[in-house]
């Protein structure tokens, strides 16, 4: 016997074999729909008795193996059904000729036979007989079971016969020797009369007995007859049957204990009717066994005794037993070379009983004995079905990688060199078997899940044996999904070497068959689920972009629109914070615009060893409409990060989600979800795509600065322009404003800020005129518009400290203020002081300052205006303003009038230019490169108070310092107002383009002082006319001068009484004056002058006379008596013009 079944189970001990095969030409459906009605009557109960008689069914079974029936009387074909088809009663005798043919292959061993004769009708099918059954057709055969159960009790009714001749005979004949057929040629010439040979036939014949017991159903008396031939056969040491009986000693108690089979769950069978009781009396572990004397049995073997029942049981093997006596059966038979195949399925039974009592470690010891069992020359069909049922008996005891290696092996047997024609497929089904138990799943998801399970070693050699079979079977898209899904995930498992080799293979793949994302079905209902290439490349983070800064939309404050009804009125809810907190993780605190184009950052790694071309790479998208522009990418090898930016344009309005991302690599199209990317960073994927607003293009008459402007804000520039100017100098900025969206432009607003500067400018940095520009809106797509802006530039132009102290002269001092002589100081410099010569002066003093500002343009039109939507433009304005003109010292000297004084400038010229400066009614004045000169400025002095004042309100909630400055600021702008100085550079293009200078920042509180008008004004007149300016009042020696004194009251408060002396001297212009003049001039009335209280914004006159005896120039010193009230007011405020009067010769000279 050369070929093992390796179905085989211990129950099998208890069948019966009937093989049923077609005779002549039968269709193979219609056989095998006949012949499962056939084998589903398994098992039969036998009327008139409580036993049942179990049937196994083989539709091929090899004649050799029936030899062996004496052995193991359940490998002993004892019923053989045939099954024919005849038209016509022609072909009968020839039918009938088969089946005896067929019959006497078995007719060694046959108990009963039948014949099945399907198509034939007339008098021949009407005949009736026992051992042949004839139908219409296939279709129309409702009573084959029937046949098929009274077929099987007469099988039992000869099984019956022989077992009460064997069990029942005990005369003094001689017993036979049941052989196997390699053991015939070795018995030859043995002394039949010895003692052991007697032994030998009397133990086979019991174990032959209790074989053909547990066929008829009755398992005690089996379990008896075994235990005696196992103690005959052991005293004669014949091993091979020693191991059958111990084996049959076994399969008894194995049906006993496991009522349900060992099979597995396919091939499982009900417990026995008959059993129900016996069942419950399974035998516990380490029980005696208790051998009965088979003289007890009766002819049925139903014993009236009880208590021989009980003793019965007790001969059944404990569970632990069984498998020892199987070890032992196991042993004998390794004995015989020829005994192969019943050792390679004693273990299977072995291993079948283990899998039941979970006894995985011993169940692989009788499973290694079964590999290595040499069973000769085995076909490559029988080689196959040797590993794949030890895979699946591993597999029963939980051993599923070593199933796996058994099920490859059988796989690889599949398409082995000798033979003719491979069987790829059953090659390719066999490996898919194998992958669970290398931890193997085609689920790309599973690999996404912790670390890596398996060895990726033996993982990828499986992968490519797939690909490999698939590419044979004529299927490349399953080569390139199995491909795909091998570079997908052992990628970190893969050498350098590996990755270029495999990548060679999918792109010769996809060449002819570019792989996808669709579910690959093969043909027995397993889905490949689509393999995404997520680590070609590797994506780190995905970040959704804000807009340009210039595109961005900003809500219009005010408009909370309607989501202000749903909103809480408590000030914090917490179920409010819950529900919303999932929402807040995810949604992004921007919007997209419609009809924008709208990025996404990832951040990729390219992990080959070469460079990675990516074809096509977009993104995915759900929510409103989207149009991805997908973009091609090549990445260097193992890059690092790598930022890349995918594009695309929402179509509608709503909310969008990024969902991921779709490449195509080496011909494989992807579509990656970050929902499966646990891996990637992402600071949410939801954004709001609110309607479309239109594009504003700003272009300038300036360059674009390269300056990076850091404005304090938040905002950003959209782009700036940079200019150099001249402290004082203006300059025209052109804008143009051009629509280049598509809606139209309905609302356009300009605003400017200054920014990061720490110098303090005067005046109005920027000013501009929109009036033209609005009138021109609605602004088409396409139009443009033109704005003019001013950029005026005045910061201070004051000296510094240094400059000022190497400007000082050698003490030459006006109103205690040192003057300097800057001119004689350059041309002769001091050895102790720095000369402008050097070139750390000139950097010194020629500081660039610099100036940034940004100009705000808001915009809006369209839908997203509708919803309360507007875009911003910033524009930068960035200035290095150069120093043109230094005050470097800054001084007052009293005019003649009481009401002017004189303002002098010392201007220094830091530029390496020639420089000319002018004042309101001055000659003009050129300072070289590096020069310093004094100006003198008359000027009228100011009346501050008429400047306007802050109200109370304003005045108590400022910073006194800062109202102080504003105050100062106020007056300086009046000053500078008055003054009009002005610069020019001769040299260059633009000349008599004069440019402002200020000396608000120079003056300081004591200049200020003197510049300011006293707010009582003295005017003194002279016979009515107003004396001041250095203006000389004639009268006649004799004549009565009238004088007259006005007082005009500016302050807020009354003043007076005060009162006035008037003292009359005579200046020699020597240093000598003369108030002796009691003979040269007399005072008609009193000399002193009475004011009453003057009140704020009211006049006083004061009126008085004098005569003037002698002709000359006389001067009048008008004083305030110590005495008067007036004193706790400031000096300043009681100047009164001197008074210079010529008196004339009362006669002319003759002829004059």
């Amino acid at each position: 016997m050369s070929v093992p079944d390796y179905m085989q189970c211990a129950e099998d001990h208890q069948t019966v074999l009937v093989v049923v095969q077609p005779v002549g030409i039968v269709p193979e459906d219609q056989f095998f729909k006949i012949y499962k009605r056939i084998s589903s009557v398994s098992q039969v109960s036998i009327r008139d008795s409580q036993r049942l008689l179990y049937i196994r069914y083989r539709h091929h079974y090899l004649p050799e193996n029936n030899e062996w029936g004496d052995f193991q009387t359940h490998r002993k074909v004892v019923g053989l059904i045939s099954i024919t088809t005849c038209a016509s009663a022609k072909e009968w005798p020839q039918t009938a000729e088969r089946f005896h043919a067929q019959k006497e292959v078995y007719s060694s061993t046959l108990y009963d036979s039948r014949l099945l004769v399907f198509g034939l009708q007339g008098d021949i099918a009407e005949q009736q007989r026992t051992d042949v059954a004839f139908y219409p057709s296939f279709e129309d055969c409702p009573d084959v079971e029937k046949r098929v159960d009274d077929f099987v009790e007469s099988i039992f009714i000869v099984l019956e016969s022989k077992r009460l001749d064997r069990a029942t005979d005990k005369s003094g004949d001689k017993i036979p020797l049941l052989c196997v057929p390699f053991e015939k040629k070795d018995f030859v010439g043995l002394d039949t009369d010895s003692r052991h040979y007697k032994k030998r036939c009397q133990g086979r014949m019991r174990k032959h007995v209790g074989d053909l017991c547990l066929q008829a159903g009755m398992l005690q008396d089996a379990l008896v007859h075994y235990h005696m031939a196992v103690e005959l056969l052991r005293g004669v040491n014949d091993f091979l049957w020693l191991g059958a009986a111990l084996e049959g000693l076994c399969s008894a108690s194995v049906i006993f204990h496991y009522p349900g089979g060992t099979a597995g769950k396919t091939a499982g069978r009900k417990p026995s009717i008959s059993q129900p009781a016996d069942a419950g009396k399974r035998h516990r572990p380490g029980a005696q066994e208790v051998l009965i004397d088979p003289g007890a049995l009766t002819a049925n073997g139903i014993s009236a005794d009880t208590s021989t029942e009980i003793g019965r049981a007790k001969n059944c093997l404990s569970p632990e037993d069984i498998i020892e006596k199987y070890k032992e059966a196991i042993s004998y038979y390794g004995k015989y070379k020829n005994a192969g195949v019943i050792e390679l399925e004693a273990c299977v039974k072995a291993v079948r009983v283990l899998a039941i009592q979970k006894r995985a470690r011993e169940a692989s010891e009788f499973l290694q004995n079964a590999v290595y069992i040499n069973l000769g020359q085995l076909s490559e069909e029988e080689k196959i079905q040797r590993y794949s049922i030890l895979s699946e008996l591993y597999e029963r005891i939980g051993f599923h990688r070593k199933s796996a290696f058994f099920k490859r092996v059988a796989a690889m047997q599949c398409v082995a060199p000798t033979i003719p024609e491979p069987g790829w497929r059953a090659c390719y089904k066999l490996l898919l078997e194998t992958l669970p138990g290398y931890s193997l799943s085609l689920d790309p998801k599973d690999f996404s899940k912790g670390t890596h399970r398996g060895w990726a070693a033996v993982q990828m050699r499986l992968l490519h044996e797939l690909v490999y079979a698939s590419r044979r079977m004529g299927n490349p898209a399953l080569s390139v999904r199995h491909l795909s899904f091998l570079l997908q995930t052992m990628l970190d498992f893969l050498s350098d070497q590996e990755k270029k080799e495999v990548t060679q293979s999918l792109e010769n793949y996809t060449s002819k068959c570019p792989g996808g994302m669709e579910v690959i079905t093969l043909p027995d209902g397993l889905k490949l689920p689509p393999v995404a290439f997520t680590k070609l490349p590797i994506v780190r983070s995905v970040k959704l972009l804000n807009l340009p800064v210039s595109l961005r939309p900003h809500k219009v404050k005010g408009l909370l629109g309607q989501n202000m009804s749903t909103a809480s009125p408590f000030i914090y809810s917490p179920i409010i914070m819950h529900n919303r907190g999932e929402e807040r993780c995810k949604k992004i605190d921007f919007q997209w615009v419609q009809g924008d184009v709208c990025e996404v950052q990832l951040m990729v790694y390219n992990p080959m060893p070469y460079e990675l071309r990516v074809e096509n790479m977009g993104l995915l998208t759900s929510g409103v409409e989207f149009e991805s522009l997908p973009a091609a990418l090549s990445l260097p090898a193992e890059s690092g990060l790598y930022p890349v930016t995918l594009v695309g344009v929402p179509r509608t309005a709503g909310n969008i989600t990024v969902t991921g991302y779709h490449t195509s690599v080496f011909g494989v199209t992807s579509d990656c979800l970050l929902e499966g990317l646990s891996s990637v960073k992402t600071s949410g994927s939801l954004v709001e795509v609110i309607p479309s607003l239109p594009r504003l293009q700003l272009s300038t008459s300036l360059p674009r600065s390269a300056h990076t402007s850091q404005p304090t804000s938040k905002e950003e520039l959209s782009s700036s322009v940079s200019v150099q100017l001249f402290n004082g100098e203006t300059q025209q900025l052109t804008l143009t404003l051009e629509n280049i969206g598509s809606e139209d432009i309905e609302s356009l607003e300009l605003t400017s800020k200054i920014v990061s500067t720490k110098e303090k400018v005067f005046g109005e940095f920027l000013s501009w005129e929109l009036e033209d520009a609005l009138s021109r809106l609605p602004l088409k797509s396409g139009q443009a518009v033109t704005l003019t802006v001013n950029i005026k530039v005045k910061l201070d132009f004051s000296g510094q400290e240094s400059l000022l102290q190497d400007l000082n002269d050698d003490g030459l001092s006006v109103t205690g203020l040192p003057i300097s002589s800057p001119l004689r100081q350059l041309l002769k410099p001091r050895p102790e002081n720095k000369t402008f010569g050097s070139e750390s002066g000139k950097a010194e003093y020629s500081h660039i300052k610099t100036l940034e500002a940004v100009l705000n343009f808001k915009y809006s039109g369209g839908a997203g205006k509708v919803e309360g939507y507007h875009r911003e433009l910033s524009l930068g304005v960035h200035v290095d303003v150069e120093p043109s003109v230094f005050f470097t010292r800054v001084n007052t000297l009293p005019a003649t009038s009481t009401r002017q004084c004189h303002l002098l400038l010392d201007i220094f010229n830091p530029t390496e230019h020639e420089l000319s400066v002018s004042a309101e009614n001055n000659q003009d004045l050129v300072l070289h490169a590096s020069e310093c000169q004094r100006m003198a400025i008359q000027v009228d002095k100011f009346d501050f108070e008429s400047l306007p004042q802050p109200d109370q309100e304003t005045a108590r909630f400022t910073n006194p310092k800062q109202l102080e400055e504003e105050r100062q600021y106020a007056q300086g702008s009046q000053i500078n107002s008055k003054l009009g100085i002005c610069w020019s550079i001769i040299s260059f293009q633009r000349v008599h383009v004069w440019s402002k200078a200020s000396v608000e920042g120079v003056l300081n509180q004591l200049v200020l002082e003197h510049l300011q008008l006293a707010p009582l004004q003295w005017d003194v007149l002279v016979n009515g006319k107003p004396c001041d300016c250095d203006v000389i009042a004639d009268c006649k020696a004799g004549d009565a001068v009238a004088l007259e004194v006005q007082l005009t009251n500016r302050s807020k408060n009354s003043v007076g009484p005060l009162a006035l002396t008037v003292v009359p001297y005579q200046d020699f212009q020597n240093g000598v004056q003369n108030y002796d003049l009691g003979d040269a001039v007399t005072f008609i009335g009193s000399n002193t002058f009475f004011i009453d209280a003057v009140k704020p914004k009211e006049s006083s006159v004061c009126v008085g006379a004098l005569l003037f005896l002698y002709p000359g120039d006389f001067y009048l010193n008008i004083k305030f008596q110590d005495d008067s009230a007036g004193r706790e007011l400031p000096l300043a405020w009681f100047t009164l013009p001197s008074v210079h009067i010529r008196a004339l010769d009362a006669q002319p000279l003759a002829g004059a």
